[in-house]
């Protein structure tokens, strides 16, 4: 008999998480925190604002602020092109756009796969929830703690 799916998934966790490329990045972050993705539109730039905030945009009725998250992580900066996505990102009352280059879809990953961030790497590290090798350097895949990013990004947002 097929054991059941209920105790397959305690013996084996996994957790699912939307992964997305920018610039040479491949970044994931956990499928709950995830509503949609968008194709890139119009960006109305906002003065005074930090430079990983490129601007809003309007969706459904709403604002949405946009993030760069290579200059937000001090990785470069992200350029919007005809194939641009953007993902809506959602931790608590917070919603933002995020940047993403490539949408590589959802993943399902097993947590005993999940290694530690890198210790003293550099300041983006304290945003990520781990790290899942891939079988070349090119496939490794970051994990955010998308909770932390966004709530960091609106206290420096709000601190300018």
């Amino acid at each position: 008999m097929a054991p059941d799916r209920a105790l397959a998934a305690q013996a084996r966790p996994e957790q699912e998480f939307f992964c997305f490329r920018v610039a040479g990045l491949r970044l994931g972050v956990p499928s709950e925190n995830v509503l949609e993705v968008l194709r890139a539109g119009l960006m109305t730039p906002l003065p005074r604002s930090p430079s990983f905030l490129l601007g809003v945009t309007g969706h459904r009725g709403e604002v949405l602020p946009v993030l760069d998250l290579l200059r937000f992580l001090a990785k470069g900066e992200a350029r919007i092109m005809p194939r641009t996505r953007i993902f809506v990102g959602i931790s608590g009352n917070y919603v933002a756009g995020v940047v993403a280059d490539t949408v590589l879809g959802l993943r399902r990953i097993l947590v005993s796969d999940i290694l530690p961030p890198p210790v003293g790497a550099d300041a983006a590290t304290e945003h990520l929830l781990g790290v899942v090798q891939g079988a070349t350097a090119e496939e490794t895949i970051n994990l955010l703690n998308f909770s932390k990013l966004l709530q960091t990004a609106r206290q420096r947002a709000v601190a300018r």
